[in-house]
Formats: structure tokens, C-alpha cells, sequence
């Protein structure tokens, strides 16, 4: 994943989270002002096959939870805000856009699966269309957005937040019945919801199998991270000016001054606040303060 950042990071959509909401929004006043249209834009796979391409991104407008209360919208906004955020700080732009689009992706292909699974039952071309209408409405950002407070549960599990503004309660807490609501869901549910959250469930597993190393941070960790990005920045404008150089490999002993394309990080797990260049962060033996860093052996 860090050699498709370093190739690819650069093409990420920043400021993710702000577009989505604003999508939402988008949707919410189309459906307030005209519900009608949102059946043109549902992620319905017979009208697609037939020729209306937009409804592969246009799905994307339907909001979760259209029909809510403005004041419950407006809170629901905020949260997804906040923890879309929380993550795009911690894991970089380029992580989560890869998280948010392959849920997109797989949201789609699990539609077209579950209209080969329900085509192979022997409807009608009448019937299927039909199925297919009232399916749609089941691969919706719902779930997209269930997959994100998941994403943020494995990220943030000692994160507390306010249940009904009042009751302090641990994020991991919340993953859980988020999680056993979406596989109850799968159990009761209809053929269209299995597909759908089958979807969103496989696209948390395949964050947890590919990036534990971005998960389950400490706010101590959080905070470090933030401190240690704002020292890049200044680095950055230091570089070159004559000034003292901000980051210095605890092995090789480079600094951001041998080449704007060096990165540096902290390793959490050397005691003493050592640094190391992306050349050594993942090869050098962890040691405790007052030891001297060294490379592993090969």
C-alpha cells in the first residue's frame, strides 16, 4: 500500500469527507424539494443495463436516512463529518480514498451480483425489472456509511463519544452493535441486504487484513502524529533557508535537507522520541532510551 502512495498519492481527492457530505446535502434538498427524481438515480440494474450509465455514481446522491428529521440529518451529517475526518488525518488522503471507493465498487458489483443471483431464479424480463426497482433502494450509502464508523471503531477503539449527548461510552463499544446490527441484518434481512452488507463487511475485513499498522491508535499516538506532520510542514519551509534541519534519521543520520523526497517517522515503539527516514523506519531494531539505534540483522 505505501508503494502505490508514493506512486499514486498524489491523484487522492482531498478533503474527501467535506464532498460526500456535501452529496448528501445535495440529496436531501432534491429529496425535499422533488422526491420524485430519486428514482432516477437509485442503483437500479435493469434501467443501468438499459442504457442509464449515471446511475452507476448517481446512488451516490441518495442520502442514509432520507426522510429523517432536519435536526437528526443535521447531527448524523456532523458525526460522519467528524469521524471521516478523524480518519483522513490519521491514515493520510490516499488510505482513505482507497477505503471509500472500493466500498463504492464493491457496493456496485454487489448489486450485479445479487441481479445475476435473483436472474438465475427463473424470473420474467417483467418480473426482474420489477425486483431490481425495489431492490435498488438497499445499495444506498447506508451501509457505505456503516463500513466508516466501523473503519473508525478498529482505528480509534478507546475514543469515547456521547450516547444521546449525555452518556460517555467507548467507540469499540458502539463497533460491536454496529457490527452485530449489520449481521442481524444479514440473518433477517432480505437477498438484496445480504448482498449489500456483505459488501460493506468484506470491504472492513480487507482494511483489517491489509492495515493493521493504521489502526488503533491512542489519542497519545493521534497527537504525536499531528505534532510530528506540523514539524514536516515547518521542515519543509525551513529546508533550504539556511536553518537547522527538523528531522534527522536515527541511523543514517539524513535529514529533510538530502532530499525533499525523504519522508520521516516516529517509531512508537522506541523509547526516547527517535526518528527514522522510510529507509529504516522498518528495519531497525527497537530499543530502549539510552541504547544506541542499530539495524536489524540479515
Amino acid at each position: 500500500m505505501n508503494q502505490f502512495e508514493k506512486k499514486y498519492g498524489k491523484y487522492a481527492v482531498r478533503e474527501l469527507s467535506l464532498k460526500l457530505v456535501v452529496l448528501y446535502i445535495v440529496g436531501y434538498v432534491l429529496y425535499y424539494i422533488r422526491p420524485s427524481v430519486f428514482s432516477l438515480l437509485t442503483l437500479d440494474v435493469t434501467a443501468l443495463l438499459n442504457g442509464q450509465f449515471w446511475r452507476v455514481l448517481s446512488w451516490l446522491l441518495v442520502p442514509p436516512d432520507a426522510g429523517s428529521s432536519l435536526f437528526f440529518v443535521a447531527i448524523m451529517l456532523f458525526f460522519y463529518y467528524s469521524i471521516g475526518r478523524s480518519l483522513e488525518r490519521v491514515w493520510g488522503d490516499f488510505k482513505y480514498n482507497v477505503y471509500i471507493f472500493l466500498g463504492i465498487l464493491l457496493t456496485v458489483l454487489s448489486a450485479f451480483l445479487w441481479a445475476l443471483f435473483m436472474r438465475a431464479g427463473g424470473l420474467s424480463p417483467v418480473e426482474f425489472a420489477a425486483v431490481t426497482k425495489y431492490g435498488a433502494a438497499y445499495f444506498s450509502t447506508y451501509y457505505i456509511n456503516m463500513s466508516i464508523f466501523l473503519a473508525y471503531a478498529l482505528t480509534f477503539p478507546e475514543a469515547q463519544v456521547y450516547l444521546f449527548f449525555v452518556l460517555p461510552i467507548k467507540v469499540k463499544y458502539l463497533g460491536w452493535i454496529d457490527a452485530g446490527f449489520l449481521v442481524l441484518s444479514m440473518i433477517t434481512g432480505n437477498s438484496a441486504q445480504r448482498f449489500v452488507i456483505a459488501a460493506a463487511l468484506l470491504n472492513v475485513l480487507l482494511l483489517f487484513l491489509r492495515s493493521r499498522s493504521w489502526m488503533a491508535y491512542s489519542p497519545g499516538q493521534v497527537r504525536r502524529r499531528q505534532q510530528f506532520r506540523r514539524s514536516v510542514q515547518a521542515g519543509r519551509r525551513n529546508a533550504g533557508t539556511g536553518t537547522d534541519s527538523v528531522h534527522r534519521c536515527a541511523i543514517c543520520g539524513r535529514t529533510e535537507k538530502d532530499g525533499p523526497e525523504l519522508e520521516f517517522r516516529y517509531c512508537s515503539k522506541c523509547e526516547g522520541g527517535l526518528e527514522y527516514c522510510q529507509d529504516h523506519l522498518f528495519s531497525h531494531v527497537h530499543v530502549k532510551k539510552g541504547e544506541k539505534p542499530h539495524m536489524m540483522r540479515t
